[in-house]
């Protein structure tokens, strides 16, 4: 499950980039029910881009934003609660490894969802019942 984290240079000080991907993984494990589940975090995959101010914008002018972006199969992110828990977790992350000076109302989390039999894992297309029987293997 990809994750791209995108910050204007200088949200985060320099190496915390690294901190913020993993512990924005870690969370997203965490309210999947999935922490130590070795199929799903081994799928567990991301980027890193930071932008230069003039290339962020925010109310139509250029400002520091986070953007949080997971690409995930249709069976995840579907509750409730775990969608509302993990942003506000999430937005809390990047805010504090900002040192509480990204604001987060300029911090932004998204999910896409892939469309049904299109997850590819190991040049192998997946279904959603596929994905769970890995996922039940543990």
């Amino acid at each position: 499950m990809p994750l791209t984290l995108t910050v204007t240079a200088g949200v985060l000080p320099s190496g915390q980039e690294k901190v913020a991907l993993r512990r924005l993984s870690e969370a997203m494990l965490k309210w999947s029910g999935l922490t130590g589940n070795r199929f799903m975090t081994a799928a567990v995959i991301g980027s890193i881009h930071i932008l230069p101010q003039e290339h962020t914008f925010c109310g139509l002018h250029e400002n520091s934003v986070a953007f949080i972006e997971w690409k995930v199969p249709p069976i995840a992110f579907t509750d409730r609660e775990m969608q509302v828990g993990y942003i506000a977790e999430a937005t809390q992350i990047i805010h504090d490894l900002s040192g509480g000076r990204q604001p987060k109302d300029r911090i932004w989390v998204n999910v896409v969802h892939a469309v049904e039999g299109t997850w590819g894992i190991g040049g192998q297309a997946m279904t959603s019942q596929q994905l769970k029987e890995g996922i039940g293997r543990g």
